[in-house]
């Protein structure tokens, strides 16, 4: 299944949020901001986000101007977040290319990151709508926190699962289930779809991280643009180590390594084991039920194009390979 029939139905908006996010990425009269700008937007991806805002206003006749506003405030958002992720992360690159800190230095990198913030925050005010700019304001705390809270817990195989479930909530799913709320408030849209498309936003969110959390162990460095193994290399605890480590000999390993990260070949040795194991399939499955109730959470809704590549996108998050 590819996006661009998952998409058809917003392509031409989809192609305005593409063109004002390169407009934004051309703005600056200072070239190094520009040269900044420029970089890390052309790394930006399939633009899930957005298109989950544009989507999920397909409930409600509207004009799309706000809609489409919104949806751009959302990448730049997302792009926000990478740029600061990558620089705590300490991550050399990025979907295969280059990160802002390791080619221009952790400073600048948090500068460009705090003003592709701030410049979303304007996009979001041009809607007009309190709710809408509330809730975005408090996704931008709950990103923050989610990233906090995976530093302070790193290396720490104390927590489980609940903590896991919360932080990827506040990391990923948060910006997901604000995607498709928004979306939903400024199409005019009841309240009831509101809240449906927000519980389904939310599911396929925390579902996506999931599958990107299997991926990083099962993919290949080609496919997922950084190095295998590289949440575990850098002390994030995922749902796919939570399972693995339900293993005594396999926890005891990813505690010695995680006391001694400098350790390359243990880390290969817990990578291929965590491969070697049904880990993956039973983290799929719990992916695989996060999408059913996200599915569930669509029922309610009149059938129709929207509504349709919805449910594609829901199945398309758990089949990705990337």
């Amino acid at each position: 299944m590819q996006t661009f029939s998952i998409f058809e139905p917003i392509s031409d908006q989809l192609n305005q949020v593409d063109d004002r996010l390169k407009e934004f990425a051309e703005s600056s009269d200072l070239p190094s901001l520009k040269e900044l700008l420029t970089h890390a937007f052309d790394s930006t991806g399939k633009l899930a986000r957005p298109a989950l805002t544009l989507l999920t206003a397909g409930f409600h006749p509207n004009n799309g101007a706000k809609v489409v506003t919104m949806a751009t405030a959302v990448e730049m958002l997302h792009v926000a977040t990478l740029i600061h992720d990558d620089t705590v992360d300490e991550a050399d690159t990025r979907r295969g290319r280059v990160t802002v800190s390791s080619n221009w230095g952790r400073h600048t990198a948090v500068l460009l990151g705090d003003y592709v913030f701030a410049a979303s925050a304007t996009y979001v005010c041009a809607t007009g709508n309190i709710r809408v700019i509330k809730r975005f304001s408090e996704t931008i705390m709950d990103l923050s926190r989610g990233q906090m809270q995976e530093t302070a817990n790193s290396r720490n195989i104390q927590h489980g699962m609940d903590e896991y479930f919360e932080r990827i909530y506040f990391k990923t799913a948060s910006l997901f289930s604000t995607s498709g709320e928004s979306g939903a408030i400024l199409s005019g849209a009841s309240e009831s779809t509101v809240q449906s498309l927000k519980t389904y936003s939310e599911k396929i969110g925390l579902a996506f991280q999931v599958v990107d959390d299997v991926l990083d162990i099962t993919g290949t460095q080609q496919a997922i643009g950084k190095p295998v193994g590289s949440d575990l290399f850098n002390g994030v605890i995922t749902l796919p180590t939570i399972y693995a480590i339900e293993d005594p000999d396999c926890r005891e390993k990813v505690e010695l390594f995680l006391t001694n990260p400098s350790n390359t070949e243990l880390h290969s040795e817990i990578v291929d084991a965590i491969k070697g194991s049904d880990v993956g399939e039973k983290s799929y499955k719990f992916a695989d039920q996060l999408i059913e109730e996200a599915k569930l959470a669509l029922k309610p809704l009149e059938d129709n194009d929207c509504k349709k590549s919805l449910l594609d996108l829901a199945d398309f998050i758990i089949s990705r390979n990337t």
